[in-house]
């Protein structure tokens, strides 16, 4: 369903594309025309105004997928679960709660909002609730990474890494093609001490595509075991990826402040600090 989806919406943009080109054109014509006065409507004025037509029926198509699309969401995880994220995003965790909870009552125990609502619980010191709501995702859903996810993150933030990176090593074999979820099983890893898993980890995200903010990290480690291990030229491959992906870094701190008062921020913390270092150390280098 996902698929068509895609493509109905590519071939929406295609042709609103060619509609602005066709209006654009016709009225460059006209302009350039010389007409009779009292002449009827010209070919050039009519072919513009069909383009025009075709552009607006594919930003009416827009529209409708939006409210569509939005009204499924609301459908499928909750009447709350919209705001519950914005809320989220803006670090307001204890307004999120109760938004979830509705969500909830209203039937909808998705693992998306199972999730959210773990982290809130969590962010808010609520650990006990956190941990509940994260084994009940696992619980209803034992084959959806998503759920290992949430155990996990509810693991992390308390600190407990070793139980937060089996969890993550379960949803990499739920969906081995997701280098979002390799990157988090080596960060886990590496906070348990395993560094030599979170290289392997770091590896296979490094597989496919990343986001920045993940590549950033993710080379920024796989760079220094290069480097002790001699290997020079991996090393200066890691090193010229994490300068590619250095912009990433912002995302991880400005979530800093959601962290305040947990072994888990502080130690994300010194890690954010390390990187912006050895960025700075790189810029120096290649100045000189």
């Amino acid at each position: 369903m996902r698929r068509p989806m895609l493509i109905a919406v590519y071939l929406t943009f295609v042709l609103a594309f060619i509609g602005l080109v066709i209006f654009i054109g016709g009225i460059v014509v006209e302009f350039f025309t010389e007409r009779q006065p009292g002449a009827d409507i010209s070919a050039p004025i009519i072919v513009a105004l069909s383009g025009l037509c075709l552009s607006a029926l594919m930003f009416l198509f827009w529209f409708t997928l939006i409210g569509y699309m939005l009204a499924r969401q609301t459908r499928a995880l909750g009447s709350g679960y919209g705001d519950a994220y914005r809320l989220i995003e803006e670090f307001k965790f204890k307004d999120a709660i109760p938004l979830l909870e509705r969500s909830i009552r209203e039937g909808k125990e998705t693992a998306e909002v199972l999730m959210l609502l773990t982290s809130a619980y969590a962010y808010t010191g609520q650990l006990a609730k956190a941990q509940a709501t994260a084994d009940r995702a696992v619980q209803l859903y034992p084959d959806d990474a998503d759920s290992y996810v949430t155990l996990a993150n509810g693991y992390r933030l308390q600190a407990a890494y070793d139980e937060a990176a089996r969890a993550l090593l379960q949803a990499t074999v739920l969906s081995p093609n997701q280098p979002v979820l390799w990157a988090e099983l080596g960060f886990a890893q590496r906070f348990a001490g395993d560094e030599q898993a979170a290289v392997a980890s770091f590896e296979q995200a490094a597989q496919h595509a990343m986001l920045a903010p993940y590549g950033v990290r993710v080379f920024y480690h796989l760079a220094n075991a290069y480097q002790a291990a001699g290997e020079t030229k991996q090393a200066v491959q890691a090193a010229s990826k994490m300068m590619s992906a250095r912009d990433g870094l912002s995302t991880w701190k400005s979530g800093l402040r959601a962290l305040e008062g947990t072994a888990y921020g502080q130690a994300l913390r010194y890690e954010i600090a390390a990187i912006e270092q050895a960025i700075a150390d790189a810029d120096a280098g290649n100045l000189g």
